[in-house]
């Protein structure tokens, strides 16, 4: 099979699901109609929070973010796995799968750093109450944004980097997309040591969010049991679980993923797993954070009617 790496011209065979013929029609009709929601919905978030005063607060400033995120998120995989299942081209070069790659882990890690800034800012809402517009000021929104925004550059910088130290066997990806466990299955030499120091960066940006998540909504939880009135304490338990609801989906198969053993991460199950966090959670994203949210409901409504009375 060789051996190339940087500076070879080669390129790379994405395998996707051609395993399963039957299946790609399927596929390609279904993760259409995905990708065409998850459009249509973040944008319309994004839309409607610049729109409507009521929705310019911390939350949605994050849910903005969130929401242009899961734009770049899927639109670096979905439209090279729509050509794959068209079976027009299943070829990759080297150095775009080196870019999707890079783009892919940075948008990813972000978005890991960024529900854990969500996770503080209901934390904040709920249990400091009074305190909630001194601490989530402005200026404290905007760096906790951009620090997210850079930590998810700065893992995805270093894990692209080991990974193009290494000289690679092979060009068959048994993948959708280009994805690092993937090239760690085609490295011709030991890994251990890069993947101790791959654990180290993933670790930080899985590991250390999803703990602040947990900590967060232990406190949150505590809180809103105090809450006398069950009106509040529904409207409160809303609000987060759609967070703790996304959380679960993204956290549970990145770290599916990204946080076994190399010889033990299983390429056929890794594809389906890959779907929830590159396809299925962008598209839930936008329902689960406005199907119960009045505002959001208002603000559309309001849009509509606008439109309507220019009519």
């Amino acid at each position: 099979m060789g051996t190339f790496n940087s500076s070879s011209d080669r390129a790379f065979f994405l395998v996707g699901f051609s395993d399963w013929p039957h299946l790609e029609l399927v596929f390609f009709v279904t993760i259409s109609i995905f990708y065409s929601l998850t459009l249509f919905g973040n944008s319309s978030i994004i839309a409607l929070s610049r729109l409507d005063l009521r929705l310019q607060t911390p939350m949605y400033f994050f849910l903005c973010h969130l929401s242009f995120l899961d734009l770049c998120y899927t639109t670096s995989t979905v439209p090279q796995l729509l050509i794959n299942l068209h079976g027009l081209d299943r070829t990759i070069s080297y150095e775009r799968c080196v870019a999707q790659l890079l783009i892919f882990l940075a948008l990813a890690s972000t978005e890991c750093v960024l529900l854990g800034v969500m996770a503080f800012d209901r934390y904040a809402a709920v249990c400091r109450p009074l305190h909630y517009t001194t601490i989530m000021h402005p200026q404290l929104c905007h760096t906790l944004a951009i620090s997210s925004w850079v930590g998810g550059l700065v893992n995805s910088l270093t894990q692209t980097g080991l990974m193009m130290a290494m000289p690679l066997c092979g060009y068959r990806l048994n993948h959708f997309f280009c994805e690092m466990p993937i090239f760690l299955k085609l490295a011709c030499e030991e890994t251990k040591r890069t993947e101790a120091k791959m654990f180290v960066a993933r670790t930080i940006v899985l590991v250390c969010p999803a703990a602040l998540i947990l900590g967060s909504y232990a406190h949150i939880t505590r809180a809103v049991l105090k809450v006398k009135s069950t009106a509040g304490r529904r409207k409160a338990f809303g609000t987060c679980g759609s967070h703790i609801l996304v959380v679960s989906l993204f956290y549970g198969s990145a770290i599916y993923t990204y946080l076994q053993p190399t010889h033990t991460y299983s390429e056929s199950e890794g594809k389906f797993v890959a779907l929830f966090y590159t396809i299925v959670t962008p598209m839930l994203n936008p329902l689960i954070y406005t199907l119960r949210n009045k505002d959001v409901k208002g603000a559309l409504w309001k849009v509509l009617g606008r439109g309507t009375d220019s009519e």
